[in-house]
């Protein structure tokens, strides 16, 4: 029989607090980016659209798109969808979000790596992260009920989220750099001054530590299933 060990807490509580602040970091530095309005007066399809432009990037639809920080980047589409905010907002918060996702596009235009075996990794991400969460919930109960069948379930789930952890590395560079890619053309191509910049990159940078949270979060779970793994061996 195997018993609860409050160390598997060190997996879930941390991970999670990163992750509520991360989020709450997001709200924050955009709500305050988005009272303020570009010097150019410039709205987050224009910036978009202009940035594509200038960079020699052709063939990418964009599109409004219901949803709070909805914005993201279909790649097989060649589609570049934008929240309702940042759509038709002139304010530095939109028009930091719309450059990020033109980022993206760059990205795959210019045959950026980390973004190509990003899209390759989503299926089997998809799979992966539906197999996961099924096997760590009836792979513990089995194990806490003393059945050896659950530490093969187990054992499946840490394949899993093996390959949503590896999804959510692959995933930092590519955010990381979308959002660089944003900042020095925002600023290149004479969109933004650089004293605009600062709370274009607090937008940014806020972001992208919604990703970090998301790749401790998936370490979390998948250094829980390896703990509870290895105390039913």
């Amino acid at each position: 029989m195997w018993f609860f060990d409050p160390t598997l807490l060190l997996f879930v509580i941390p991970p999670l607090l990163l992750g509520l602040w991360a989020q709450a970091r997001v709200r924050s530095a955009y709500q305050r980016a988005s009272r303020i309005r570009s010097r150019r007066g410039i709205t987050g399809v224009e910036t978009a659209r202009t940035l594509l432009e200038a960079e020699g990037v052709n063939g990418i639809r964009i599109e409004p798109t219901p949803g709070m920080l909805s914005d993201h980047y279909h790649p097989l589409q060649r589609k570049l969808a934008l929240s309702e905010q940042v759509y038709g907002d002139d304010s530095l918060a939109a028009v930091g979000v719309a450059a990020h996702e033109a980022g993206h596009a760059i990205q795959h235009a210019r045959r950026y790596v980390p973004m190509y075996l990003r899209t390759a990794l989503v299926p089997l991400t998809q799979f992966g992260s539906m197999l996961g969460q099924v096997a760590l919930g009836i792979g513990i109960l089995l194990v806490f009920m003393g059945l050896v069948l659950g530490k093969w379930i187990l054992l499946a789930g840490i394949i899993g989220y093996a390959i949503v952890f590896l999804f959510t590395l692959v995933t930092l560079p590519v955010e990381f750099n979308a959002s660089k890619r944003a900042r020095v053309a925002l600023v290149e191509h004479g969109l933004i001054d650089r004293d605009e910049m600062p709370e274009v990159k607090g937008v940014l940078d806020a972001a992208a530590l919604t990703y970090v949270a998301s790749t401790v979060s998936v370490l979390g779970a998948l250094l829980q299933m390896l703990f509870v793994y290895n105390r039913a061996r």
